[in-house]
């Protein structure tokens, strides 16, 4: 089994995975239709990201503009690779609580029903795979929120006596909360590879990440904090603070590490439906109003921003990933870069585009 299958393959963690897998010597089947452009419009689009790949690594790198809604294309794809497939990592996703809203069937049927036939088509023809599911920390809905929180001058912080001082574990409970519907479909996905693992014994497992961020995310208002934020001060352009006085937190992970966990799953599947929280933990986490001041400092210009007091529906006040079980799961990982060094490199990496 040579080939590692990406969806969403032109995103962040996507394009990072092809990299990631065709420089160890796998073929890599991308599926990415560029449904960002339909969500975020010009500036959401990752077709330049799919040249880039396309351009780097010619017949390495096998491009799919195949919607994963579409089950026959899906299976078509599975089909033809079947037991040559040796991991999927689906990270294809409509990713924001307030797109969700608009056009609720498209959130659902692209998060949930697409999870569906992916994991449908694994079972079918490649049941040997390992699938790896970019799930999100928004299936915990709006609970964290009521947590004993703290409010400090430019963030707001857990009562340090309580046992989530050190973050949020697995065994938070996700219902009889308000989710938003984003966060609903992504959970329905969620439950979905735990049962397939579970019921059909596969290996499979999610993956609930905090902020992903990284050096080739086409941030935008909806999607996209860290990038995005840095691509306002480059821009000039002004930046809109929703709620909670910008005091917000929020753990930050690169995208380098990301899939540095997914390979460490890889390596060594623990048994089927695994579920994990994967953020920056207590190691990189970082407010709204400390990332405004973080990134005037780093660009050494001024950002315009406006403060909008109504909060994003089921948005969290404080989340920070409790990643103690996937240490002891796969002790050979570690978190490489915090907050300040994800945002220099995006910096470094984007300014001359930006500008």
């Amino acid at each position: 089994m040579s080939v590692v299958m990406v969806t969403g393959s032109a995103g962040l963690i996507g394009s990072e995975a092809v990299e990631f897998y065709v420089r160890r010597g796998f073929d890599v089947a991308g599926i990415d239709n560029n449904m960002r452009r339909y969500f975020f419009g010009a500036e959401g689009s990752t077709l330049w990201n799919r040249r880039r790949l396309e351009a780097l690594y010619g017949a390495k790198y096998r491009h799919f503009e195949t919607d994963i809604r579409d089950r026959e294309g899906i299976n078509r794809i599975f089909a033809h690779y079947s037991d040559n497939l040796s991991l999927i990592i689906h990270t294809a996703a409509q990713p924001s609580h307030d797109w969700a809203a608009r056009e609720p069937l498209t959130d659902f049927g692209v998060n949930a029903a697409g999870t569906l036939n992916l994991l449908e088509a694994m079972r079918k023809y490649s049941p040997g795979a390992v699938f790896v599911y970019l799930s999100t920390n928004k299936v915990y809905g709006d609970r964290p929120n009521g947590l004993p929180l703290v409010e400090l001058a430019t963030r707001w912080e857990i009562d340090p006596s309580h046992p989530y001082r050190e973050g949020i574990p697995e065994d938070m409970p996700v219902d009889q909360c308000l989710h938003s519907l984003f966060g609903a479909s992504k959970l329905a996905a969620d439950l979905m590879v735990q049962e397939y693992g579970r019921y059909f014994h596969l290996k499979t497992c999610c993956l609930r990440g905090g902020v992903l961020s990284g050096a080739r995310q086409s941030g935008v208002p909806l999607h996209g904090f860290v990038n995005y934020l840095l691509k306002c001060v480059a821009a000039g352009i002004p930046y809109t603070i929703f709620g909670y006085k910008g005091k917000q937190v929020r753990d930050v992970i690169s995208s380098s590490d990301v899939i540095a966990a997914i390979h460490a799953f890889y390596e060594n599947p623990k048994a089927g439906g695994e579920v994990y929280n994967l953020g920056g933990g207590r190691s990189s986490n970082i407010s709204v109003l400390e990332a405004i001041e973080l990134a005037q400092e780093i660009t050494g210009r001024k950002l315009e921003t406006h403060y909008q007091e109504n909060h994003r529906t089921g948005d969290h006040i404080w989340y920070i990933s409790d990643m103690k079980k996937f240490i002891r799961h796969f002790p050979q990982w570690k978190i490489t870069k915090n907050v300040q060094m994800i945002m220099e490199e995006i910096w470094e990496n984007n300014k001359k585009r930006w500008r």
